[in-house]
């Protein structure tokens, strides 16, 4: 049985998600690139998260451990062009790095799924760097498939990374 709970994040969280983003992100790249993307200022990334939990673009879902925010998924319709309207996305999952492979980011993407379900998507997309195995072999673990026509160059951080788009069906 799983230690790690899943709730709807609250405005109160806005600093602990925007924390907890920069520290999973940083450990994330500190491996895949030899210059880490600009970090956007705590301020601004606080904002954004506050803006996302209040108005719900993205969806935002918290897991936690005890009372502790351990990690967060961001998801939503697609953002991509022409996609239909049942074609969901995640926008972000992060975990802290003490809780990889515990199990805290398939707790998240069950409550992802169950939202996307919940507003009537069939398929769902997830952006992610060529580079990352761990967020590629996570998300294929999850029944993604990449789709190999669709890898792009991103600009994070003013940093070009290239980017493939995986997808699966909801049911």
């Amino acid at each position: 049985m799983s230690s790690y709970h899943v709730r709807t994040a609250q405005l109160t969280d806005a600093p602990a998600v925007a924390a907890l983003h920069e520290l999973s992100s940083t450990a994330t790249y500190k491996g895949l690139f030899e210059d880490l993307p600009k970090a956007m200022p705590m301020q601004e990334r606080t904002a954004y998260w506050r803006d996302a939990i209040t108005y719900g673009e993205p969806q935002v879902q918290v897991v936690v451990s005890g009372e502790e925010i351990v990690g967060f998924v961001g998801f939503d319709r697609s953002r991509d062009p022409k996609t239909k309207p049942t074609v969901g996305e995640i926008w972000a999952i992060y975990v802290h790095p003490e809780h990889w492979g515990r199990g805290a980011g398939l707790a998240l993407w069950d409550a992802a799924r169950e939202g996307l379900l919940d507003e009537e998507c069939q398929q769902v997309t997830v952006w992610i760097p060529l580079r990352n195995e761990r967020a590629l072999r996570f998300h294929e673990l999850a029944g993604f498939k990449r789709e190999l026509t669709t890898a792009r160059t991103a600009v994070v951080g003013g940093i070009k990374i290239e980017e493939i788009r995986l997808k699966r069906a909801l049911d």
